[in-house]
């Protein structure tokens, strides 16, 4: 089992920036890859950024060149840069861990952009 608590969202104007962090424990051995994922009103929810347990990364289209995956000093926490922000990158943000290819899920932080 594995517990994620994410940080770091509020309310930001367009163009600023936010940093996310997630923080994860328990069986933090087991995983194998750490991702955000943000769901918006009406919206499905979509991935955002992945990083392997090697330490590659990936982005969806529409955060790349803006928004940074990385890992903290410690193993359990995951950070989220994000630059340049957009009203459209108003949603809420998940932390999820995979493990053994099961997703275990934070409780998500409102990220909000305003124009």
């Amino acid at each position: 089992q594995v517990q994620l608590v994410e940080s770091g969202g509020g309310l930001v104007q367009a163009g600023g920036s936010l940093r996310l962090s997630c923080a994860a424990s328990g069986s933090i051995f087991s995983i194998n890859a750490m991702r955000w994922y943000r769901q918006a009103p009406g919206k499905p929810r979509e991935l955002v950024a992945h990083i392997s347990r090697s330490g590659s990364t990936s982005y969806a289209d529409s955060v790349k060149g803006r928004f940074t995956i990385s890992r903290g000093n410690a193993e359990n926490t995951v950070y989220l840069q994000m630059n340049s922000l957009k009203p459209e990158d108003t949603a809420v943000y998940y932390c999820s861990a995979l493990i053994l290819g099961s997703p275990y899920w934070g409780q998500g932080t409102q990220v909000t952009v305003s124009s």
